[in-house]
């Protein structure tokens, strides 16, 4: 199972990324309050949200909010434990059969692993085995590649909505060309005020974050594989050094250590 939890990485990116634009901002002498801009704010927001509806579907985009918080949740991938769990289901199975494994299988927190061992003790053969698994493991994550592209999509949106922003706020300002020229030099200001809006979210919203699910899809099948590859050794009756060896390829080092150390205990 990967190891879950908080991901402190986007929130700290945020930070770094927002905070530092405002305080160089700030460093040539800007006032923040000559960055609000509620008008391309609403522009900006909901011209991407708009556009990425069109490209989507409502309940698809509904999920943004949802997708968010996925991006906040810490997925490592492979992790020692599971490792472990694979190891000590192998040495069963070589002690006391495969179907001594029958009673535990219900038991299992992991679909992918449950669903494993149930084809197992139901004589399932090597090759369907993992054909079927396979086929499970390929379509969720193409649904989870899915998901991401829709934050790619509104990435590549948010900067033509900042132009578009930006074009309408020029519009106002050259129909008051006999204005005070102060007014309009706020009124130019404010009009790009939908680009850097446009640009900003862009790059430090919508793109890392897809780029952040992305990430967790990889971790998701890296951990899926090694199931799949312990599940199939435990089928062919493979000997648990055997399992150790084959698996021991989807950990880090120091999770390899760590599984060493589970061992030795």
């Amino acid at each position: 199972m990967a190891r879950r939890g908080s991901d402190t990485s986007t929130v700290i990116g945020l930070i770094m990324g927002f905070g530092g634009m405002l305080l160089g901002f700030l460093l040539e002498g800007g006032n923040p309050l000559g960055l609000v801009g509620v008008s391309a704010l609403i522009i900006i927001v909901m011209g991407t949200l708009g556009a990425t509806t069109i490209s989507y579907s409502l309940r698809e985009v509904l999920g943004i909010p949802r997708l968010m918080r996925q991006s906040m949740r810490r997925v490592s991938g492979p992790s020692p434990q599971l490792a472990q769990q694979l190891l000590e289901f192998a040495e069963k199975a070589r002690r006391d059969g495969i179907l001594s494994l029958e009673d535990t299988v219900e038991d299992l927190e992991d679909e992918t692993l449950r669903k494993g061992l149930r084809l197992v003790v139901d004589g399932t053969e090597s090759e369907i085995l993992v054909e079927v698994l396979e086929s499970d493991l390929a379509i969720v994550e193409q649904r989870r590649l899915e998901e991401a592209a829709i934050f790619e999509t509104a990435g590549g949106f948010s900067p033509t909505m900042g132009i578009i922003g930006t074009v309408m706020g020029l519009v106002l300002v050259l129909g008051r060309l006999g204005a005070d020229t102060k007014e309009l030099g706020r009124s130019i200001a404010v009009a790009f005020i939908a680009t850097l809006y446009g640009i900003s979210f862009a790059n430090l919203i919508w793109l890392p974050i897809a780029n952040k699910l992305k990430n967790q899809v990889k971790q998701f099948r890296l951990e899926k594989q090694l199931i799949i590859v312990g599940v199939r050794s435990i089928q062919q009756g493979e000997s648990p050094a055997l399992v150790k060896e084959k698996i021991e390829g989807f950990l880090e080092e120091r999770d390899k250590r760590a599984l060493d150390e589970t061992r030795s205990d």
